[in-house]
């Protein structure tokens, strides 16, 4: 890809996962396309219009910031009565945001379409220090005004074989530690 040209993902095959001729993309594809001309646009309709290899982490900031007037989420602000509270029992004035796992969902489809699409990992302006530090910082602040954290999940064990309908303290053990 010439770094100063923006390549739309017009075609369902471009990401290269999809290995079967004719199935529909994924939805992780489709949505990552969507995105990609999303972003694609909004370089166009920048004043002055950008190139992509003249983006930067700045300008997906930029772009990250544009995106909050359609979101979704009440954000209460520090002076606001609700803050830290994460079903508050009245309406405030506080501003909808992008919800922080959209917004870093977004920046990971984003990243991986400027890779395929030619970018250098070592350039690409998705997995700059500034977007990493602002998502941070958007988690953190969504966290303490709605009063809830954002942990790594942890990972569940997968139950293992029993029998049926038994509950789990009177399954008899699938292996032994006894030799």
């Amino acid at each position: 890809m010439d770094p100063s040209s923006f390549q739309e993902l017009e075609s369902p095959n471009n990401a290269g996962d999809s290995s079967s001729g004719g199935s529909a993309p994924s939805r992780y594809e489709s949505q990552k396309r969507r995105d990609w001309n999303t972003f694609g646009q909004y370089l166009r309709n920048h004043r002055p219009p950008l190139s992509l290899s003249r983006c930067s982490g700045a300008h997906v900031l930029e772009f990250l910031r544009y995106l909050d007037q359609f979101g979704k989420t009440k954000v209460h602000t520090p002076v606001c009565p609700f803050f830290g509270h994460p079903n508050p029992p009245a309406p405030c004035p506080c501003p909808l945001r992008q919800a922080w796992g959209s917004l870093d969902a977004l920046v990971g489809r984003l990243r991986a379409a400027y890779e395929e699409n030619g970018g250098m990992p070592e350039t690409n302006p998705f997995g700059a220090k500034a977007v990493r530090l602002y998502l941070r910082e958007v988690r953190d602040l969504q966290s303490k005004a709605r009063g809830v954290s954002y942990e790594k999940k942890k990972r569940k064990r997968p139950p293992q074989a029993a029998a049926a309908g038994a509950p789990m303290d009177q399954q008899e053990p699938t292996s032994s530690c006894e030799g």
